[in-house]
């Protein structure tokens, strides 16, 4: 998320959840942040502040261009808690998150393959990205942000991938 900016920012903060698959999907993106200090080394879901004048799918846009060099297609919303306008964040803001997948310069949806696990993405805003399997241990792979953590059970929940009980 790019704090760097000194454009006026609306109080509003976008995630992607970014999937191998809209309808179908078995693997989600994390990036590892690279600042402020206090978050070098966790992992969220790429994104950032809303500007001034900007509705929030034209900030994510803006965002995932700047950090990751992609455009994408942007799927369902990750449904905050009942009677909130966004995912509560600590510093008293709040985020609303999409799933999405990214797309070549043709518009053609990249797959896991075509994007470098490991790598270091083109902007500066994270140390790495990293394709995740979407399952009941996706909270436990990597040490995410405390505020993501409820949005990833909330994806794995959506996205049917957790344990059945008989």
């Amino acid at each position: 998320m790019n704090g760097q900016t000194n454009a006026r920012t609306s109080g509003q903060v976008v995630g992607l959840a970014i999937v191998d698959d809209l309808v179908n999907a078995q693997r989600v993106l994390a990036a590892q942040r690279a600042y402020p200090e206090s978050l070098r080394g966790l992992w969220e879901f790429p994104g950032g502040k809303v500007r001034e004048g900007e509705n929030p799918l034209e900030a994510l846009a803006r965002e995932i261009s700047e950090e990751l060099g992609y455009a994408f297609r942007a799927g369902q919303e990750i449904v905050p808690p009942a009677g909130r306008a966004g995912w509560p964040l600590d510093n008293g803001m709040t985020m609303r998150v999409w799933t999405g997948v990214l797309l070549d310069a043709d518009g053609v949806v990249l797959k896991p393959a075509d994007i470098n696990s490991g790598a270091q993405p083109e902007g500066s805003d994270h140390l790495e990205i990293r394709w995740l399997t979407l399952d009941q241990n996706t909270e436990e792979a990597v040490e995410w942000i405390p505020a993501d953590k409820p949005i990833v059970r909330a994806l794995v929940e959506a996205t049917g991938n957790m344990p059945t009980f008989c």
